[in-house]
């Protein structure tokens, strides 16, 4: 398949992945694993960015990873790329996994289907901060992206949810 050719996440399927503090695969469910189109051996053991779609800003995943390592949750839109070459977008939650002692052992991440009225929205702001990266890297990326929060006078936070629940 080409790089051109969506799939979509059903309606109520939940893509479930686990992943150990370096973002290494430990589990995967079978909807993560049929819209990848991989075998479970061919993902677990393998750094999560296995399906790191590059049309995705690396400021988005700066933003998650900065807020999870904080023992936060954060929602995001990712564009993934399954192993034929196909990809599709995700409306993701993730957590981090606590011990008894509240270190971090992990991650945790479930995605079901994005809102279609949000990717409308996120895909060409994802392009637009594409191209900040492209001509002045990440911190192009992320003032574009403080900027655009900014003139909506909303957080990353608000922006997400309130997407995901536009109707």
């Amino acid at each position: 398949m080409s790089i051109n050719t969506e799939k979509f996440v059903q309606e109520n399927d939940f893509l479930v992945s686990k992943t150990d503090t370096k973002g290494i695969i430990t589990y995967c469910n079978q909807a993560f694993i049929k819209i990848v189109g991989a075998k479970e051996s061919e993902l677990l053991g393998k750094n999560h960015n296995i399906v790191r779609h590059p049309n995705m800003p690396k400021i988005v995943f700066k933003l998650l990873w900065d807020t999870v390592t904080k023992k936060d949750e954060i929602f995001a839109y990712v564009k993934n790329r399954s192993f034929d070459g196909s990809f599709y977008w995700v409306f993701a939650n993730i957590t981090p996994s606590l011990d008894v002692d509240g270190n971090i052992i992990g991650y945790y991440s479930v995605r079901r289907k994005p809102n279609p009225k949000a990717l409308s929205i996120i895909a060409p702001l994802y392009e637009k901060l594409l191209e900040a990266e492209k001509t002045g890297g990440m911190k192009a990326s992320e003032q574009l992206l403080a900027k655009t929060l900014k003139d909506l006078g909303t957080t990353y936070d608000e922006l997400m949810n309130n997407l995901q629940r536009k109707k």
